[in-house]
C-alpha cells in the first residue's frame, strides 16, 4: 500500500483532542471513589466500585485515534467498518462527529461507494482478511485501531497454522474479533474451529475420544469449523486460542478437557506432539473478572453491571455475579435505572432487555458496581449518582464527589 496511507500509531494530535475526550469521558464521580478506597456508605447504605472497571487501554486508544482522525481529516468522508467498540454512548458519539458505519455485509456490498479519497476506521476487534485486502485494492486511507491483545491471539493461530496444528478458537462466531482471528487462520493456510462454551468442547473431546463418529460430530459442530474440515485429520493436532474477551475460568476448563481427551487417545508422553496452548484472554479482560471475584467475595447483596448489551466483556461480568447467586443486574446506560424500584436490564441468557420491579431492596444494603471494558467513566459516575439519589444520599456528599459536575 503507498506510503502515508496507512496509520496505527495515530497523528500526534492527542493534545488537541484530550479536552474533548475528557469532556465526553471523564467522571469526577469515579475518581473520588478511586482515590477513597472505592468505596462510599451513608446511612446503612455501601457502594462498592470494583478495583478494576471500566476502558481498558485498547478502548482508551481505539477511541482517541477515531477523534484524531476527525482532527486529521476534517473534510473528508470517515467510515467505520463496524462498532469501534460495543458501547451505544461511544458510538453515538462517533456517529454525532461524521463518522460513519458501513453496513452490514449480509444486507449489502459494505464497501461499494468507498473511494481512494475516503478515510476507513478499522475497529479494535480488527477486520476480516478479505476485507482489508479490498480496501488496500481500493487504495483508501486505513486508520487501524486493532488493540494488541487480538494481534498477539493472531500471531498464536499464525504459529499454530505453520506448526500444521489446527486453531480451536475459544469464542463467538459472529463476533467481529472471532471472525477477524478465523481469517487469518484461512490466510496462513491452516484451518479452524470455534466453540463457545464447554458443552461444546464435550462433542469434540467426544470425538477425540473415539465415542461419535464423524458424521455426528460434523452435523453438530460443521457450521463452525473452516472449508472442507475433516475431523479425522484436523483433529489429530490442535491448538487452543481465545476471543480476548472471553470468560478466563471456561477457557482453562476447555484447555484441560482437550488435553485429556487426546492425552487418552494419544498417550500422556506424546501430548505435546497433539496440544499446544497460549492463554489469549486479554489481561484487561482478566483483570476485570479478577476484581468482580474479589469484590463478591466478602459478600454484597447485588451487583449492578455497566456495559453494551452486546459487550462480550460485559456479559461475562454478569456470568460471574449469576454464578455466585448474586442478583445481578446487567444495564447499559445510566437511564436503565428508572427508579427505586424498577430497572431495565438484561438477565444473562436473554436476547434482550427487560423491566422488572423490586430490584432495589430496602434497609441496610451493599451494592457492588463495575464495567465492561468498553465503558466510558462518564457513563458509570452517572450510574453512581442515580444509585445513590435512590437511597437518599445528602446532597452535600454528592457535591464533595462531583465538584463541578451536576448533582442529577
Amino acid at each position: 500500500m503507498a506510503e502515508g496511507r496507512y496509520f496505527r500509531k495515530g497523528f500526534g494530535k492527542r493534545d488537541e483532542i484530550l479536552p474533548v475526550l475528557e469532556q465526553d469521558y471523564r467522571s469526577r464521580v469515579v475518581e473520588w471513589l478511586h482515590s477513597h478506597g472505592h468505596r462510599i456508605a451513608h446511612d446503612g447504605t455501601t457502594l462498592v466500585l470494583a478495583r478494576e472497571f471500566g476502558f481498558c487501554y485498547g478502548v482508551d486508544r481505539a477511541v482517541e485515534y477515531a477523534y484524531e482522525t476527525r482532527r486529521r481529516f476534517p473534510d473528508r468522508r470517515i467510515y467505520i467498518t463496524g462498532e469501534i467498540i460495543h458501547n451505544p454512548l461511544v458510538n453515538g458519539r462517533l456517529k454525532e462527529m461524521g463518522i460513519q458505519r458501513l453496513p452490514s455485509p449480509a444486507i449489502a456490498d459494505p464497501l461499494a461507494g468507498i473511494t481512494a479519497e475516503d478515510v476507513v476506521l478499522i475497529p479494535a476487534f480488527g477486520i476480516e482478511q478479505p476485507e482489508l485486502a479490498r480496501l488496500r485494492a481500493i487504495g483508501a486511507i486505513l486508520v487501524d485501531t486493532t488493540c494488541g491483545s487480538v494481534l498477539n491471539v493472531w500471531k498464536s493461530v499464525g504459529r499454530y497454522a505453520r506448526d500444521g496444528f489446527t486453531s480451536i478458537i475459544h469464542g463467538k462466531l459472529d463476533h467481529e474479533e472471532t471472525r477477524a482471528t478465523c481469517s487469518q487462520v484461512t490466510l496462513k493456510g491452516g484451518c479452524f474451529l470455534v466453540v463457545r462454551d464447554l458443552d461444546q468442547v464435550r462433542t469434540v473431546c467426544a470425538f477425540i475420544e473415539g465415542r461419535i463418529p464423524p458424521e455426528a460430530f460434523l452435523d453438530e459442530m460443521g457450521s463452525a469449523a473452516s472449508d472442507g474440515f475433516d475431523p479425522d485429520q484436523d483433529l489429530r493436532r490442535i491448538g487452543l486460542a481465545n476471543q480476548t474477551t472471553m470468560l478466563s475460568s471456561e477457557s482453562l476448563a476447555i484447555a484441560a478437557a482437550l488435553r485429556v481427551a487426546l492425552a487418552s487417545r494419544y498417550g500422556e508422553d506424546r501430548i505435546d506432539d497433539h496440544f499446544a496452548s497460549f492463554e489469549t484472554i486479554c489481561s484487561a479482560t482478566q483483570d476485570r473478572q479478577d476484581a468482580v471475584e474479589e469484590m463478591l467475595a466478602p459478600g454484597i447483596d447485588i451487583l449492578l453491571v455497566i456495559g453494551g448489551f452486546n459487550s462480550s466483556n460485559t456479559t461475562h461480568l454478569v456470568e460471574i455475579g449469576v454464578s455466585h447467586r448474586v442478583p445481578t443486574f446487567h444495564v447499559e446506560r445510566a437511564e436503565d435505572l428508572l427508579s427505586p424500584r424498577w430497572i431495565r436490564h438484561k438477565p444473562l441468557g436473554d436476547s434482550g432487555p427487560v423491566v422488572r420491579g423490586g430490584w432495589l431492596p430496602t434497609g441496610p444494603i451493599t451494592i457492588g458496581l463495575t464495567a465492561g471494558a468498553s465503558t466510558p467513566n462518564s457513563e458509570i459516575g452517572r450510574a453512581i449518582l442515580r444509585v445513590l439519589r435512590f437511597r437518599e444520599f445528602p446532597d452535600s456528599l454528592l457535591a464533595m464527589m462531583v465538584g463541578s459536575e451536576e448533582v442529577a
